[in-house]
């Protein structure tokens, strides 16, 4: 796991886009697409590459962390919707290759396991943008999550309702339920590029990072993971104890290393 401490959000987000775009331009790639507000900004640096540099995204194909029980895709807070207004409409994916779950399948765990088996089909994710709850989850796995869990029916915290309610009308309007990867599924994912900006993240990045491997802190499986990029603003490392070790090891790592 390396952590990198950037000085702004605004240099997580460029950083972040190095990443993709450096996957982007190594070939045909599979990406994993976070929706909510942490990888906005990135999202935005990656439109600006493409409109501006020609970075193109018509080798690539994606699949999103989650989805809304009870959300057709056309709904706007649905994260169908949500990918296509903030990223995918703006760059140029060919028709057919963002794939996300149905919050409104008849059949919530035939559609998991499709979904699972989709990602398998493609080869597996390349590389996965992930943010991280105010308790420590990621996707919508809750703490308690299973750290092996796959794709499957979660029932939301109250906690995650009301940070989520901001997208709604009122907190009454936010689903209880989401279909989300699973731990063990994003676990999978080549390269993890996990993404956290200012002070409410900072204990939750400080359990992820230096915290025991524990259910109660789901963030804190991907320590299990052998590529993990994990890149905050000086808000978010704020308390982290080891912060002086980790800006002098990237401070004086060899360029060619990359992330």
């Amino acid at each position: 796991m390396e952590i990198v401490i950037l000085r702004t959000p605004a240099d997580v987000a460029r950083t972040a886009a190095d990443a993709i775009e450096q996957q982007v331009l190594s070939g045909p790639s599979v990406l994993g697409l976070a929706t909510g507000s942490t990888p906005l900004g990135t999202y935005r640096e990656l439109i600006q590459r493409h409109r501006n540099g020609g970075l193109s995204f018509a080798g690539a194909q994606a699949f999103l962390l989650d989805e809304y029980v009870g959300l057709p895709g056309t709904h706007p807070q649905s994260y169908h919707s949500v990918i296509r207004r903030e990223f995918v409409d703006s760059v140029d994916f060919p028709a057919g290759t963002v794939h996300g779950l149905d919050g409104v399948a008849e059949d919530l765990d035939a559609e998991a396991a499709r979904y699972e088996a989709a990602i398998a089909a493609s080869g597996g994710v390349d590389i996965q943008i992930l943010g991280i709850g105010s308790d420590g989850h990621v996707g919508f796995n809750e703490p308690m999550s299973s750290l092996a869990s796959r794709t499957r029916i979660k029932t939301l915290t109250q906690q995650t309702r009301q940070d989520n309610a901001r997208f709604f009308t009122d907190h009454a309007a936010v689903p209880d339920h989401v279909l989300t990867q699973g731990l063990g599924t994003i676990l999978e994912a080549r390269h993890l590029l996990l993404l956290a900006m200012g002070e409410a993240k900072a204990g939750a990045v400080a359990a992820a990072v230096e915290g025991p491997v524990a259910a109660l802190c789901p963030a804190s499986a991907l320590q299990l993971h052998p590529h993990v990029t994990v890149l905050v603003d000086e808000a978010a490392a704020s308390m982290l104890a080891h912060r002086a070790y980790y800006q002098d090891t990237f401070g004086r790592k060899p360029a060619w290393q990359g992330l």
